[in-house]
This record gives structure tokens, C-alpha cells and sequence, in this order.
């Protein structure tokens, strides 16, 4: 981010009189030979001004930038030490064109110099000045270099800026970006650099070091047009890290120089993407184009008017009006028909004041409305952060553990830029309601009836603060990729009429169909056929009391069977069954059963793997995961191994059901060595870890992991020597994710959900049999099904 100017402008004079900024001067303390304080550049008037009347423009040496009337300009020249205040006077009379008596002089010293902080106080002590504090504003500004040396580091660039360098470098940025966004794409980019954390470190490191670049642009910029550039450094904008480079001296250029400086630091992030241009086109590494991507985006950010980026300074700057929020009240009051004609609103050009006023216009609009939804979304936030940063907390654990540092570094700092925009939102929030608080007692203070309407009005704050933020089902929800974000989205679930939660039959609704990522979709020439169930409770039964899971003594007790189709029969011999059934708003039930079965030479092979997930709820989610090994030992004269899955949602909304069942059958000549046992035992204790922590793991990855485990269990069987020639046969994978109406995915598998709280499924390590005695014909190791049901997570985030 750059800071254009030293800081806010402060208007002195008419026709807006100054805020005082310092303690006011004493009676009588108005010094006879006043004399300008220690650092107050008089920079002279500015040049293409907005006003009627161009302002003059002074900076003390806090840096703030203030915009004196020429009469106090004047008086400012005059005031040099050496002169009394009726030299003073003598002086300005000429020059200002009209009488200006002793008494003015010293009355303006009075109630506008000495406040502002520009003059030596009476006794010849420098005055207290207290910079402005906007909400947006900088804070905390360390200081890196002054003047002098930033001189002398950027005096070098300033050359880019020359027509036979810069016209070539925007046009193969503009090529660049326009092959990457819509020819080659940032898919294998994304997927290299968070395959390789070390790449992605180092993106994140050239893109922070392009950062500080972007501010060397805006010095070289003041420096080739004629002005001199202040100091750099860094501070925090809300509690983002950001750079600063002080340009208020090119408030000396006109116009163009000044536009120059403001787009300067744009211009150096083009050269920053032309350079990881060629160093894609040298090495070949597609993750070297997120570096390009990352400088689009800070373009854009900092092209937005709306805050204090470079954007709100190449406004300010093409109408010539310093600092525009100082403008947003008066343009308002001017809206009102009896306040047409005041002195604020007569005091910009007519031009300046029509583009002020749209802008005014659409940033008051945006920030309100944006305000209403940070404070409305601000539980599905809170929400999203803290479950996008506990998976990223146990991936970076577990890297860690591994002795990953690479990955476990490149996941913390994705865990502080989950907290940044957080932290940010709610500091922001503190802050402004205390401005709120602090204003509104001070207007109403001895007034009764203001400060009672006032405390009414905090009240009713208050009170819709407590609604929108009440913890319901829908509230606390993270969200989910398949959202659609829209306004209505953003209001609290409280809002929802009844019946809202689901289809009645009878009455009208809406549901959304998903279709495979790739497949054609359907339309009124070629439609597909949907299915869609409907609630059919029993006679005297509300519809929503069939799927009510109750309390009795303190146990609860598992709700009655309401779907439309009978319920799997429990698995029998040595199958396997994975069964999630949910039916509570707003909670994610999981059910995995991992199993590894030995087979006799003889046996009949007839093991059924299953993985069933049913849903009838609100915004829930239910998963299930089969996962089953059979080896046979010998000769089987009877193979027929079963794998099935199902999933479906029965009257449900913005709920989600998945699974997976996967089943791999091998057969082995004869029994495994003391070696292969061993590697086998240990691949199962990592498989059973797998699905103990699977809540963790996005379900666009499960199915990935159990076939890579199924891989390496059959290079365990294929290369151990006591088993002579094997045969594997894989009998494949089934699964199922149908989602309920009410909300569009972007396509493909809805991600994991993640593990709300501490709650895991148990799935304990099934044992791995002696090598040299095949077990009998029976589940051997065959973990317990496990189902956890975590009230309130909501659906499931990206993983």
C-alpha cells in the first residue's frame, strides 16, 4: 500500500475552518515576533486545483499535511521570527490585496496557527501537536529511511519511466497477463507450488519484497517529475503489514506529475510481473506464474477508490482535492434543498464538485452495506476461519512431526493470513463502535432528551447485534464452496419463514441438482430425469417430529427409520459396513469402517463391503467410508465379493451426503514371510491412523489415498518371496455423493467436512495375523463401525 501524501489534509480557514489538532494557545499567548515551528514546510499553493480559491498547502514535521487560506498562508511567509506582528500585518496587507489590521494578525495566530501546531508558542517552546487519527489510517509507521537516503536509493529508477522503456514494459505485461488469464491459466501453477511448499514460500516472498518495489515506484515517480520524495517504510493498515512512502512534495507538480506519482507504484508492479515473466520463460516452472497472478490482484486492490489506496489518491488527484472523506459531510448537507448554497459546498469548482458528489454517492453506499454484511456474516467467518485454521493447524502439526519443516512453515503462514482478515474486521468493529460511542456522548452531553435517545438508540444496537449473532443452527455454519454468497445469503436463518426448511408436499419449492464436473448439463431441449422425495409423515405427526432425535434418562436415543426405502440389513459373516445416518440440523455425523480379512485356502470369498450415507436434516452433512481388504490364501474355488455404496438426501436442505466404498481382494500362493508381515502390519497401522484422522482429510482426497494404499499393499504381496505368484484382483471402487436442493456447487466433489471440536471416530488397529498360520475364514482385524455426531459444525469447508 502506498500513503500518497504525509497523512490526512486538514482544511485552516474558510471555507472550513480548522479542527484543532494541539492545545490551543492561552490568552494572551499569542507570541509578538511569532515564528514557524521546528520542521513546517510551506510547500506554496496547489497547482490544478478543485477549488474556487486554491489552497496553500503546509506540512508540519509529524508529516501532517494541512491546506491553509492564502490570508494564513501569507501570515505563515511573514512569520519568520524577525518580524513583530504589525510587521507582519504591513506585509500581508499588499500582497493579500486588502487591509489586514494588527488585531486580525494576531487573532489568526490565535485561533488558527497556534492550534494547528505551525507557530512557536509565546514562550518559544514547540507546541504539542496531535496527529489525526482516521479509522482507516496507518499506525505504528517505522521509519526505514528519510529523505536523503530515499533519494538516493530510488534516484536510479526514475530512468524507467522514460516513454522508450515504459510504453514496451506495459505492453508485455499486458500480453502476459492476457496469455496467462486466458490461454494458459494458474491451474498448474496452484497445483506446483502447494505441491512444492518451498516454491510456495518463495512466491510469498517475492510477492512481499514486490510490495516494497511497488513503493520505490512512487518515489522514482516524484523524483522524475522535479519533487522529493520523504521517507519509507512500513506500519500497519487495520492489522495488515503494509509500506509507506511519503510524497507530499509532489503536491509541488501539477496534475500529471502528481498522477505520475500515484500510478508510479502500479508501473513497478507491471515491471516486477514482466520480470517473473522471463524467469518463467528461463526455468519452465509453472509456479513461478502465481507471482504474476499476485500482482494483477494488488493492481486491482489498489485501484479501488474506495479506501486509501492509490486509487483514492489518482482521484484525488485528477479533481484536485486532497483529501475527499473530509468532503463526504458537506456533499451530503448539499443533497438537502435548504442547504444548497453554503460556503462548503460553493467552494469547489462545479466539476470537482459533480464527481466528488458520485463518489461520495457510491463509496458511502458501499461501505454502509458493506459494514451491515461484515457484521451480519461475521459468525459464518468467525466460523470459517476457525475451521480452515484447525485443518491447516494439524496438517502443519503433522508436517512437523514428520520433519517437514518446509510444509509445516508454509501452513503457519497460511494459518496468519486465515487470522489476518479476521483480526482486521474485528478491530475495525471495536473501533468504530468506540468513535460511535465517544461522538454520540459528546454531542448529547447536557442535553437530556439527545442523550436518551441516544441510549435508546445504542439500545436497539445492541439488541440487533444479540439477533444477528445468536447462535443458531444456520449462523455459526462455515461456508462451504458450493454458497452462493448471495445478500439474502448473508441474512440470519431467523428470517426464514416457515416451511423454509425443507420441501412440503403440496407446496412449492426450490432444489438444485448436481451433475458430475464435466458432464453436459441439462436443458429444456434435453432434460434429465431428477429424483426428488417428499415428506409423507404418519396421520397426527408433524412432518418434522418423524426425524426429532430424543433424550430419555440422560441417553439419547436413535430416531425412527423416515426414509422412503427400507434400511441396509446389518452386515453378516465378514462383512463390512460403513452406515451414517443423519437427521440432526446443522451437524456432520461420520461412520468408517477399514477391515482386512484372511481367507483359508477353500473358503468361499463372498465378503460385502459397504459404505451407506442417508440425510434428512438442515444443513448437515453425513459420511460413510468402507474400506476392505481381502487376501486369499491358497486356492478359493468361489470368488464373488460384493461392493456397494449409497448415498441420499430425503427432504433435506443445504445438506450433503457421501460415500465410499473400496474393497480390494488379492490372492496369495502361500502365506506371507516375517518380512512382508511386518511391512503389511505396519501399512495397516497407517491405514487405521488414516481413518481415524479421516474427518481432516477433503473428500476429493479419500478415494485418492485408499487407492494409493490398495497400491502399496499389492507391491507388499507382489514382491514378498513366500508367496510365490499372485494374481490381484481389485474389485473396485463405488462411490456416491448426492447433495439436496437450495444450493450450486461449482462442480466436482463437495470438500471433507472437518472436524468439529476434538471429536474423532475411533477406529482401532485390527491386527495383522502370523505369517505362518493363515487365520480362519473370519473377520480378522475388522475395526468396529464408528459413528460421532457433533451438534452445530455445519457443512463441511473447502479443504
Amino acid at each position: 500500500m502506498a500513503t500518497a501524501h504525509g497523512g490526512p489534509f486538514t482544511q485552516s480557514g474558510p471555507p472550513s475552518p480548522a479542527t484543532p489538532q494541539g492545545p490551543a494557545a492561552r490568552p494572551g499567548g499569542v507570541p509578538e515576533y511569532p515564528v514557524r515551528a521546528e520542521g513546517v514546510q510551506l510547500l506554496g499553493e496547489a497547482k490544478d486545483s478543485g477549488y474556487l480559491e486554491p489552497p496553500s498547502l503546509v506540512r508540519r514535521a509529524d508529516g501532517q499535511a494541512l491546506h491553509l487560506t492564502r490570508l494564513l498562508y501569507l501570515v505563515m511567509e511573514a512569520a519568520d521570527g524577525t518580524r513583530s506582528i504589525e510587521d507582519i500585518a504591513g506585509d500581508v496587507t499588499p500582497a493579500f490585496g486588502r487591509l489586514v489590521s494588527a488585531e486580525n494578525v494576531r487573532a489568526l495566530i490565535r485561533t488558527q496557527l497556534l492550534p494547528l501546531g505551525l507557530l512557536r508558542l509565546a514562550d518559544g517552546s514547540e507546541p504539542e501537536v496531535k496527529r489525526a487519527d482516521p479509522l482507516l489510517g496507518m499506525r505504528l509507521r517505522y521509519t526505514v529511511t528519510d529523505t536523503t537516503r530515499t533519494a538516493r536509493i530510488t534516484r536510479p529508477f526514475a530512468v524507467l519511466f522514460h516513454p522508450l522503456i515504459a510504453v514496451p514494459v506495459v505492453a508485455a505485461f499486458l500480453a502476459a497477463c492476457g496469455w496467462l488469464l486466458l490461454s494458459k491459466g494458474l491451474a498448474s501453477a496452484t497445483h506446483n507450488a502447494f505441491a512444492n511448499p518451498g516454491l510456495l514460500l518463495l512466491v510469498f516472498l517475492v510477492t512481499v519484497l514486490s510490495a516494497g518495489f511497488h513503493e520505490f515506484g512512487h518515489a522514482a515517480a516524484a523524483m522524475r517529475g522535479g519533487a522529493t520524495p520523504g521517507r519509507m517504510g512500513a506500519g500497519l493498515y487495520l492489522v495488515w503489514p503494509a509500506f509507506f512512502t511519503d510524497v507530499t512534495d509532489s503536491y509541488r507538480l501539477g496534475r500529471g506529475g502528481r498522477l505520475r506519482t500515484d500510478l508510479g507504484g502500479l508501473y513497478f508492479n507491471a515491471i516486477v510481473a514482466v520480470i517473473i515473466m522471463g524467469i518463467w520463460w528461463l526455468t519452465n516452472d509453472d509456479a513461478w506464474l502465481l507471482v504474476i497472478a499476485t500482482q494483477v490482484l494488488q493492481m486491482v486492490r489498489q485501484l479501488l477508490p474506495l479506501l486509501r489506496f492509490d486509487g483514492y489518491h489518482i482521484l484525488a488527484d485528477a479533481t484536485g482535492v486532497p483529501d475527499l472523506f473530509q468532503h463526504i459531510k458537506p456533499t451530503l448537507l448539499a443533497l438537502l434543498p435548504w442547504r444548497r448554497n453554503t460556503p462548503e459546498t460553493r467552494a469547489l469548482k462545479p466539476w470537482a464538485r459533480a464527481l466528488i458528489t458520485v463518489w461520495v454517492l457510491v463509496t458511502v453506499p458501499l461501505l454502509l452495506l458493506s459494514l451491515v454484511l461484515i457484521v451480519l456474516a461475521l459468525p459464518r467467518l468467525l466460523a470459517t476461519a476457525g475451521a480452515a485454521g484447525a485443518a491447516r493447524y494439524a496438517q502443519a502439526t503433522g508436517s512437523l512431526a514428520a520433519g517437514d519443516f518446509t510444509g509445516g512453515a508454509a501452513n503457519m503462514l497460511a494459518m496468519v493470513a486465515i487470522a489476518l482478515p479476521v483480526l482486521a474486521i474485528l478491530y475495525m468493529l471495536l473501533r468504530l463502535a468506540r468513535q460511535l460511542l465517544q461522538a454520540i456522548l459528546k454531542r448529547t452531553k447536557g442535553n437530556t432528551l439527545r442523550r436518551g435517545t441516544a441510549l435508546v438508540t445504542i439500545a436497539a444496537i445492541l439488541a440487533g447485534l444479540a439477533w444477528a449473532w445468536w447462535p443458531r443452527p444456520e449462523t455459526y455454519r462455515p461456508v462451504q464452496p458450493y454458497d452462493r454468497g448471495t445478500l439474502l445469503d448473508a441474512v440470519p436463518t431467523a428470517l426464514s419463514g416457515p416451511g423454509s426448511a425443507g420441501l412440503v408436499e403440496g407446496r412449492q419449492g426450490g432444489t438444485v441438482a448436481l451433475w458430475p464436473d464435466g458432464a453436459e448439463l441439462p436443458t429444456r431441449e434435453k432434460p434429465q430425469l431428477a429424483l426428488v422425495l417428499v415428506p409423507r409423515p404418519d396421520a397426527g405427526t408433524p412432518p418434522d417430529e418423524a426425524s426429532r432425535t430424543t433424550v430419555e434418562d440422560g441417553n439419547q436415543v436413535a430416531p425412527s427409520w423416515v426414509f422412503p426405502f427400507d434400511k441396509p440389513q446389518a452386515p453378516y459373516g465378514d462383512g463390512n459396513q460403513a452406515l451414517a445416518v443423519n437427521t440432526t440440523d446443522g451437524s456432520v455425523v461420520y461412520d468408517i469402517a477399514f477391515a482386512l480379512v484372511w481367507a483359508d485356502d477353500g473358503t468361499p470369498v463372498d465378503t460385502r463391503n459397504e459404505a451407506y450415507a442417508f440425510a434428512n436434516c438442515t444443513g448437515c452433512a453425513a459420511v460413510a467410508v468402507g474400506f476392505q481388504v481381502v487376501l486369499v490364501v491358497g486356492q478359493a474355488n468361489v470368488v464373488v465379493p460384493e461392493n456397494l455404496s449409497a448415498a441420499a438426501n430425503y427432504n433435506c436442505v443445504s445438506c450433503l451426503t457421501y460415500a465410499l466404498a473400496s474393497q480390494l481382494v488379492l490372492t496369495l500362493d502361500g502365506p506371507l514371510s516375517a518380512e512382508g508381515a511386518a511391512r503389511l502390519q505396519a501399512l495397516w497401522e497407517e491405514i487405521a491412523e488414516f481413518g481415524r484422522n479421516l474427518r481432516n482429510v477433503p473428500l476429493t482426497d479419500i478415494q485418492a489415498r485408499l487407492s494409493a494404499y490398495k497400491e502399496m499393499i499389492t507391491e507388499i504381496i507382489r514382491t514378498d518371496p513366500s508367496t510365490g505368484t499372485r494374481t490381484p484382483d481389485t474389485t473396485g471402487t463405488q462411490p456416491t455423493s448426492p447433495t439436496t436442493p437450495s444450493q450450486t456447487p461449482d462442480g466436482g466433489e463437495p470438500p471433507a467436512p472437518p472436524a468439529p471440536g476434538d471429536t474423532t471416530p475411533a477406529s482401532p488397529v485390527p491386527a495383522v495375523p502370523a505369517p505362518t498360520v493363515p487365520p480362519a475364514p473370519t473377520i480378522s482385524g475388522t475395526p468396529a463401525p464408528t459413528s460421532t455426531t457433533t451438534p452445530s459444525p455445519g457443512l463441511p469447508p473447502a479443504g
